[in-house]
C-alpha cells in the first residue's frame, strides 16, 4: 500500500545527499514531488529517478534565501494542485572557512541565509495552504549541532541549526490547533557532498562509518506516513561509531 498517495510533498535541497534520498522514499510512497534547490541540473536527474521508479516529480529551481522566490513557488505549487501536504526543509550549507580566527560576515551571511532564513521563508509560505487544510506536516533537517554545541560545525551552522529545533517547537505549540505538526531531524555526521567543505578532509573509511542519506531518508518516510493526530516533535539520529565520542574516549 502506498501510503502517501494523493499528498503533495515539497523538498527543498532536493538535488543531493538527505534531500535526494528522501524525495525517492516519499515517491515510493505515492506522493507527488515538488523538487528545489538552486541548481536545475541535479533537480532534473531526482525527478528522472523518480519517474523511471514509477513515481511523478516536478523542478522548481530557485535561491530560497530569497523570500520572494520561496513564495513564488508555493504560489506556483496551488496554482498547480491547489494543496501542500508536506515540506521537507532540508536545503543546507557549510562552508570551510568557519571558525572565528576565519569567519566573515559573507561567510555567515551564506550559512544564515541558507539553513535558516531560507527554512522561515519557506514555512511562511506554505502556512496558509495548510491552514486552509487544516492538515500539513514540516520536517526540517536540523543537525546534531542543533542540540549540542562543539567546534566541529562551527558558530554560523551551529546557531542556525539550534534556531531551526527552536523554529519547529515553536510551530507545534502554535499550529496544533490548525491540524499542521513540525518535527525536527537531528543527524550526527551523514555521508553527504557536505563533507567535503570540512576544514580538515574526511576518509572514504569514516564515511562508510557514518549514517548514510537512504537511512536518514527511512526516518522522514516514517514520520511522513505516521497518522495525523501523530506529532513527532524531535528526533536524534547519529551513527553507532559516532567520531565524537570515539574521540573523547581515547583522550
Amino acid at each position: 500500500m502506498r501510503r502517501l498517495e494523493g499528498r503533495v510533498a515539497w523538498v527543498t535541497g532536493a538535488g543531493s545527499g538527505i534531500g535526494a534520498a528522501a524525495a525517492l522514499a516519499l515517491a515510493e510512497e505515492g506522493a507527488h514531488l515538488v523538487l528545489s534547490g538552486r541548481r536545475p541540473g541535479p533537480l532534473a536527474e531526482v525527478a528522472e529517478r523518480i519517474a523511471a521508479a514509477g513515481g511523478s516529480a516536478e523542478i522548481e529551481p530557485g535561491d530560497l534565501s530569497d523570500a520572494a522566490t520561496a513564495q513564488a513557488i508555493v504560489a506556483r505549487i496551488g496554482a498547480r494542485h491547489g494543496r501542500i501536504d508536506m515540506l521537507l526543509n532540508n536545503a543546507g550549507l557549510n562552508i570551510a572557512a568557519r571558525a572565528w580566527g576565519e569567519l566573515t560576515a559573507e561567510g555567515v551571511e551564506s550559512v544564515l541565509g541558507t539553513n535558516l532564513n531560507a527554512a522561515f521563508y519557506c514555512v511562511i509560505a506554505v502556512l496558509p495552504l495548510m491552514r486552509a487544510q487544516r492538515d500539513g506536516l514540516l520536517i526540517h533537517t536540523a543537525s546534531m549541532a542543533g542540540r549540542f554545541i562543539g567546534p566541529l560545525s562551527g558558530p554560523a551552522y551551529t546557531a542556525a541549526k539550534h534556531a531551526v529545533v527552536a523554529m519547529s517547537h515553536s510551530l507545534n505549540m502554535q499550529e496544533c490547533v490548525n491540524g499542521i505538526r513540525s518535527c525536527a531531524v537531528c543527524p550526527g555526521e551523514v555521508a553527504t557532498p557536505i563533507l567535503d567543505r570540512r576544514p580538515q578532509p574526511v576518509s572514504a573509511e569514516d564515511r562508510a562509518r557514518m549514517l548514510q542519506p537512504e537511512e536518514v531518508a527511512e526516518l522522514i518516510r516514517f514520520v511522513a506516513c505516521l497518522p495525523a493526530r501523530v506529532c513527532l516533535n524531535e528526533v536524534l539520529i547519529t551513527p553507532t561509531w559516532n567520531r565524537g565520542y570515539v574521540a573523547a574516549l581515547r583522550r
